[in-house]
């Protein structure tokens, strides 16, 4: 096959093992290949994770397009329960099987493919960079951020990038993502006095006050949405006490609420207001609480413009959809993205990403390959 073929080279990156934080080959494997197609391939490793810079073009070219993606996968869990093998990249019925076909090796490989075929007519003044990271689907400290940072010391920018999450719930084509919300974990703490469950007024019980404050905090409405987001939402994910006997009230309980916020809101307001109702439900009740939180990332959105409109073009014409411009789901590298250039994801069927026997549909592969080679050509021309 040829090497520019999408299949062969999404098969070829399922083979490695590249489960976070291991590289796997998989990036030793792009950079041969793009090296090979003229393009200028650096390292980016930090951290103990591997990743890859490739140029094709001039250093500060007038026109600069980027891409965003990851050949690091989640583990793949009891293999007993996988019908193929994890990385064994086994055609059949008209798929591609193992782990990371979907999310995202084959959006990886359709953007490869095309990429090498665009330099043939890529205009002299004109640049494509590839921006490949191995810690996606892990911390993310070490990967797109350590990307980032090098191409700011190293004087490399991406006048628009495009990021090729799987974007797409149902059908090719059908939704392209603008923005993301912002995601951030607190973990509460409440501390009291253990105690004899018979004798409840000679300890402190920490039990209700933590359930009143998730309980308070579940019943509050952030917002009624936004423009381009829908409303932002909160859920209780834990609550722990640890106590294995039923006649022992604990001196400890904790509880972790997770929060997907629009851009009505920053991740600093809300742990203000979050800071404000624990201090109230701690005054009211006379237990300590304390609060940890974690920012997984801002909300952010590339208001709809030439590049969405680029992007919207090609899928239309190759898949006769419009793509709906979406700001749902979870966190990706676009939210680190967004901080150096506009940023837009587009990517395949989503359905079987992180699951047993994850597959992908072997004609979406060559369709998004013709999809991103459009956007390629329009974007320079």
């Amino acid at each position: 096959m040829s090497e520019t073929n999408p299949v062969e080279i999404t098969r070829r990156l399922i083979e490695c093992p590249s489960v976070t934080p291991e590289e796997g080959g998989a990036l030793v494997y792009l950079a041969d290949l793009l090296e090979g197609a003229g393009f200028v391939c650096t390292r980016v490793d930090r951290g103990g994770i591997a990743n890859l810079f490739a140029r094709f073009g001039p250093k500060g070219a007038r026109l600069t397009l980027g891409f965003n993606g990851h050949t690091d996968v989640v583990p793949v869990g009891d293999t007993g329960a996988w019908t193929v093998q994890p990385f064994g990249a086994e055609e059949r019925d008209g798929h591609l099987w193992g782990r990371g076909a979907t999310d995202m090796k084959s959006g990886v490989a359709a953007w490869v493919a095309a990429a090498m075929d665009a330099t043939r007519d890529l205009p002299d003044d004109c640049a494509l960079i590839l921006a490949i990271t191995g810690d996606e689907e892990g911390d993310a400290t070490d990967g797109t951020k350590a990307l980032l940072d090098w191409m700011d010391q190293n004087g490399e920018a991406m006048d628009a990038c495009v990021v090729g999450e799987p974007t797409c719930p149902d059908t090719m084509g059908e939704m392209m993502k603008i923005g993301r919300r912002g995601s951030m974990t607190a973990f509460f703490t409440a501390r009291g006095v253990q105690g004899h469950a018979a004798y409840p007024h000679r300890a402190k019980n920490p039990v209700p006050a933590l359930a009143r404050l998730v309980s308070d905090l579940d019943a509050h409405v952030l917002d009624e949405g936004t423009a381009h987001f829908d409303a932002s939402t909160l859920a209780v994910t834990t609550f722990d006490v640890g106590n294995p006997a039923t006649n022992v009230i604990p001196a400890e309980a904790k509880a972790t609420v997770n929060i997907r916020f629009n851009d009505a809101h920053t991740s600093a307001g809300l742990t203000d207001w979050l800071q404000a109702q624990m201090d109230r439900v701690a005054g009211e009740t006379g237990i300590e609480i304390g609060m940890v939180v974690k920012v997984s990332g801002e909300s952010f959105v590339t208001p709809p413009g030439p590049l969405s409109d680029t992007v919207a073009a090609a899928v239309e014409a190759e898949t006769g959809l419009r793509p709906v411009m979406s700001t749902s789901g979870g966190t990706s590298d676009a939210r680190f993205v967004k901080d150096h250039c506009p940023v837009v994801e587009f990517g395949l069927v989503g359905k079987t990403m992180h699951q047993v026997d994850e597959r992908v549909e072997i004609a979406q592969i060559g369709q998004l390959k013709s999809i991103y080679g459009r956007i390629i050509r329009d974007f320079f021309a």
